[in-house]
């Protein structure tokens, strides 16, 4: 068996002595054709009692036998058949053919005029119909232009071709100027890439197919009159070359460009022809690849759009939803009288809070000293920003400073600020705190770490409403309303020596005392959903609902860190919880702690609920009813005064969660009742 590989000008015979043949890119094939556009593994070709069989082997572009694309099916001896860009020509021998067969004189169907000599038309048809049928196939732009330029160069013979495309895929009618092009592929024979290719073409050439809307063929482009001006046909050395414009419609789409500069007279006026059909051709497929690729754009920006809205949605939705638990807590809040002013920053209803609002109802509205004491993370800076914004300073700076943060060396500076040259590296002036709360207020956070020598010059401002930057001479009067705040008990540190007494009576003007957490235990429900609706919006998550025993674990825990470390937790459930928060998701501490407190047995009614947050919360107003109710020994008027409410509303929830004065006695579950 004899197999003819014609691939462009070239042919090459090989003879193979075996009934099969594979045929593909990679090594272990019988023949290989080293081509981008034949598979590994690509055909096979079977001789069986004289029958020739191909086989397509699933290869990428296909196995193209009469113009069609085949997977098995049986050809004639001398029938061709297509795989990528090479046309191969299977001839038997004598001892291979059918019984009564000649191969030598044998005709091909389809190949043969009646003179005899339409051989090399007809199988230039069958390559055209081919070539139409993989331009037709492909719809990937980079591709198609790779077998646009290669079939270009294997049906018209040619050396080399390259092909431009306009810059905007949307180009007005007429022609176009040359700049408004760039070469997008060049190639030659034998499918290598042209490296520089923009220099390897004529451009005079291509702007005359441009300019004209009409071919260009040169026999011999050297000594062609037409080109004697053109600097690059001289240059490049140019020979035979046909330079098409790629129609679509009335728009110029590009410029398909062949040329041989080995010999003169390579192509002919039938080449232009077939060349002018084949460019029609290939504009067509570009035009279907580009609307392709638009296609899949606007499907992928659909695919965007949609998935960018299901992201809004989900977090407008959780958005709604924080914001239905945000005022819930405002609801549960304004249930029970808190002030005169607005303190919406701080949670709170307790009887304990309940006083800090009224004290804070006076001391906004005056312009003393205050000093603001409670353990640390109990919100002592949320007070100080309270008392700021409802006060008459409100429109002027709030400034804070924790004076246990910065070294004594340079809070003077922080506090009093410096002028140019008062010390290394006070390269210019600098304002001090005190300069920019001016008019308005300034917190002293943890006043009690601060050094004697500090704390003298503090009382001279208190004094004389006047500071001295460091390294001036001269005095700067400031008005300014000074907050401090401390976890130290001041008195305490006045007796022993570390604290300036004078100092004191002037910043303890004015007193605000902040509860523990462990001391205003009503309010860490509302603390808790308030918080967790913070944090899952920090963390851009879903709020999860709290278990009825998660919030009794919380309640009975002691809270050494106070809100601050409320806060925390929330935080990092958030990130633990799956739309549900338990008891697994809570630290071992606060387990270990809810176990040992003393109010978890009166609290472990709220255990055994079954329910959203408003069954917790009501089970744990029942739970707090009793602790109070054994706190004051049954003496309803006390307990009443401890929750913050008065005797007639604890006698009605008594008769609603059904509790009596028996400690033994269980309350009604509250989960169908309100909270």
């Amino acid at each position: 068996m004899k197999l003819v590989v014609i691939d462009g000008g070239s042919q090459s015979v090989y003879r193979f002595e075996m009934p099969e043949v594979l045929i593909g890119r990679s090594i272990e094939n019988d023949l290989r054709l080293n081509s981008g556009l034949v598979s590994r593994r690509h055909c096979r070709i079977t001789v069986d009692n004289g029958a020739v069989w191909i086989e397509d082997l699933s290869s990428a572009n296909g196995t193209v036998y009469k113009g069609e694309r085949i997977a098995r099916t049986r050809i004639a001896d001398h029938d061709e058949f297509l795989v990528g860009g090479s046309r191969i020509r299977i001839e038997l021998d004598a001892s291979e053919a059918p019984k009564g067969e000649n191969p030598a004189t044998m005709p091909i169907e389809g190949l043969q005029t009646q003179d005899g000599t339409g051989d090399k038309d007809v199988d230039r048809l069958a390559t055209f119909a081919r070539i139409a049928t993989l331009l037709a196939a492909e719809t990937e732009l980079k591709p198609l232009l790779e077998l646009i330029v290669d079939s270009a160069v294997a049906l018209i013979e040619a050396e080399r071709g390259f092909l431009l495309l306009a810059q905007k895929s949307d180009v007005p009618a007429g022609p176009l100027d040359f700049a408004d092009f760039e070469v997008r592929l060049a190639r030659n024979f034998d499918h290598s890439d042209i490296p520089i290719p923009q220099s390897r073409l004529s451009a005079g050439l291509c702007k005359q197919a441009l300019t004209t809307g009409r071919p260009v063929l040169s026999m011999d482009a050297g000594r062609d009159d037409r080109f004697d001006a053109m600097v690059s046909v001289e240059d490049l050395r140019l020979r035979s070359v046909l330079v098409l414009p790629i129609q679509l419609g009335e728009k110029t789409a590009g410029v398909l460009y062949v040329d041989n500069r080995m010999r003169s007279g390579a192509f002919s006026e039938e080449d232009l022809d077939v060349a002018e059909h084949f460019a029609a051709l290939a504009a067509v497929a570009i035009r279907n690849a580009r609307q392709v690729d638009t296609l899949l754009e606007n499907n992928d920006s659909l695919r965007m759009s949609g998935d960018q809205i299901q992201r809004l949605n989900a977090s407008l939705g959780r958005k709604v939803r924080d914001r239905d638990a945000e005022l819930a807590v405002v609801r549960k809040e304004l249930t029970r009288e808190r002030g005169r002013y607005d303190y919406n920053e701080i949670i709170g209803t307790s009887s304990a809070m309940r006083k800090v609002f009224q004290v804070l109802d006076r001391v906004v509205e005056s312009d003393l000293p205050v000093c603001i004491a409670g353990e640390s993370g109990t919100g002592k800076e949320l007070i100080a920003r309270a008392i700021h914004n409802n006060g008459s300073r409100s429109k002027r700076p709030f400034v804070c400073e924790n004076c246990a943060a910065v070294p004594d060396s340079l809070l003077e500076s922080e506090l009093f600020g410096h002028v140019k040259g008062a010390f290394t590296g006070a390269d210019r002036k600098r304002r001090g705190l005190l300069q920019q709360a001016d008019g308005g207020t300034l917190l002293l956070d943890e006043v009690g770490d601060m050094s004697v020598e500090m704390q003298k010059k503090l009382l001279r401002v208190l004094q004389e409403g006047e500071i001295r930057p460091v390294g001036s001479t001269t005095t700067e009067k400031v008005d300014v309303r000074i907050l401090v705040a401390s976890h130290h008990d001041l008195l305490t540190l006045v007796e022993a020596g570390k604290f300036r007494e004078d100092l004191y009576y002037r910043i303890n003007v004015l007193r605000v005392d902040l509860p523990p957490l462990r001391e205003r235990i009503e309010d860490i429900p509302l603390l808790a959903e308030a918080l967790l609706v913070r944090a899952a919006r920090e963390a851009h998550a879903e709020t999860p609902s709290v278990a009825p025993e998660v919030m009794s674990a919380l309640a009975c825990h002691e809270w050494p860190g106070n809100v601050r470390e409320l806060e925390n937790e929330m935080r990092r459930v958030v990130v633990l919880a799956d739309g549900m928060v338990r008891l697994e998701h809570l630290t071992k501490t606060i387990l270990e702690g809810a176990g040992k407190s003393s109010r978890s047995d009166a609290l472990a009614p709220m255990v055994k609920v079954d329910g959203d947050l408003r069954a917790a919360v009501a089970a744990f107003e029942a739970g707090a009813i009793r602790v109070a109710l054994e706190n004051a020994e049954g003496n309803k008027s006390r307990a009443a005064e401890s929750l913050g409410i008065s005797r007639f509303a604890l006698q009605r929830k008594m008769e609603k969660y059904e509790i009596d004065l028996d400690p033994k006695a269980s309350p009604k579950s509250p989960a169908s009742g309100e909270a």
